[in-house]
């Protein structure tokens, strides 16, 4: 059971750091913004691949930032019942959760998404745009990126939910708190 405990650990520390790193995407996204804005509207100059550059980092802050997102519990999430619950409840909700509808659906994501991925990198993709940034076949494997890491940590989710289940564990972090 501790094996458990530490791949789950593993998997936590793992998204942190992704996470921690993406974050910084979002200062130069907000930059890039910034100076589109105002060399196309102060000096009427514009560079279409810097215009892109910002919309593909806002892409990869979400497709790269979704499993630590879920690992600190920031999703949307519907808890009209999961929030009053006891720990045993909320174990039951997350292992469900994650094993009949999380799983299932970033592995068909991934299926679906996978020859999109294959060919683009099989061409090389760049923009379409005139004057467009290469390298579209790596923002696009960010949705194969996006479906490992989420999927990492919704077993990462799955394993402590087991665990404090099976009685191994306190439930330590926010979700497991009240009740």
């Amino acid at each position: 059971m501790s094996a458990l405990a530490a791949l789950a650990g593993v998997i936590d520390r793992m998204n942190e750091a992704i996470g921690r790193a993406v974050s910084w995407l979002t200062l130069l996204m907000v930059l890039l913004a910034f100076t589109v804005v105002v060399l196309r509207y102060v000096f009427s100059i514009g560079f279409v691949g810097l215009q892109e550059s910002y919309v593909w980092l806002h892409g990869l802050v979400f497709m790269l930032g979704a499993g630590y997102t879920l690992l600190h519990e920031s999703h949307v999430r519907v808890d009209i019942l999961y929030r009053d619950a006891g720990p045993r409840f909320k174990a039951w909700v997350d292992l469900a959760g994650g094993a009949f509808l999380m799983l299932p659906i970033l592995a068909v994501i991934a299926y679906v998404s996978w020859p999109y991925v294959a060919d683009s990198w099989s061409r090389l993709e760049g923009s379409r745009e005139a004057g467009g940034l290469p390298g579209l076949f790596l923002l696009k494997s960010a949705i194969i990126v996006f479906c490992v890491l989420t999927g990492l940590q919704g077993l990462s989710l799955m394993l402590r939910s087991f665990l404090v289940l099976a009685g191994r564990t306190a439930p330590s972090d926010d979700r497991f708190a009240n009740g």
